[in-house]
């Protein structure tokens, strides 16, 4: 069994109806089928706009746990028992929570009224880590300081640049958040390294740390 890290300071929360611990919780015995009703849950309540639902495709099988046999059947009982709305038109199905909100919106697809709007595009993927995720899991605990310093990090690089520069500075065992602004701000003037001088800069983490940004390195 893998060890859980924790929850962090910085991430969002998904709202989850008290019924659910009231009522479902003490119904539901397949695993397969809360684990399908809470991904659901948590997916469609991050959607925005009016047509909130998913396809069976949306359901992955890598972040449930479960292949995709296993997910149609956890499926097949969370609509059996009413937690979850199965809507078709035509070739399309999706599925929606039981609220009113979903209700309403299953109704509505399964009359045909939701095809221009829908689009019958998949449900977004989840939003990658924010950058105080990004430092807590690779870094360390975040300092208001800290997280004062990320925001203005976030304004200033891309979010691609961040991550990379994290990765470098956890390679050659500098976590600390000086060092990473610093292989930041060397991108910025010089341009960012290429895939070579990525290479070469975890092999020796002094490129980093000499120059003008030296002082704001903790050796």
């Amino acid at each position: 069994m893998s060890k859980f890290k924790g929850f962090t300071s910085s991430e969002t929360f998904t709202p989850i109806p008290d019924s659910f611990f009231r009522d479902l919780l003490t119904q539901i015995e397949d695993a397969d089928e809360l684990k399908v009703t809470l991904y659901a849950v948590w997916r469609i309540e991050h959607m925005e706009g009016p047509f909130r639902a998913l396809r069976q495709t949306d359901f992955e099988t890598q972040a449930l746990g479960l292949p995709a046999d296993e997910v149609a059947a956890g499926l097949e009982k969370a609509v059996q028992r009413g937690s979850l709305l199965k809507s078709a038109h035509e070739a399309d199905t999706f599925y929606f929570l039981n609220s009113p909100r979903g209700r309403a919106a299953a109704e509505a697809f399964a009359k045909g009224d939701w095809r221009a709007s829908a689009g019958f595009l998949s449900a977004p993927l989840p939003e990658r880590p924010n950058v105080f995720m990004l430092y807590e899991e690779n870094i360390g605990p975040l300092t208001p300081l800290i997280a004062d310093a990320l925001k203005d990090a976030e304004e200033t690089y891309a979010i691609a640049w961040i991550e990379e520069a994290i990765e470098i500075a956890v390679k050659a065992n500098k976590r600390n958040w000086h060092y990473v602004e610093a292989i930041l701000k060397r991108w910025k003037v010089e341009g960012h390294a290429k895939k070579q001088d990525r290479r070469d800069a975890q092999k020796d983490g002094r490129r980093y740390i000499e120059g003008e940004f030296a002082d704001f390195i903790e050796h």
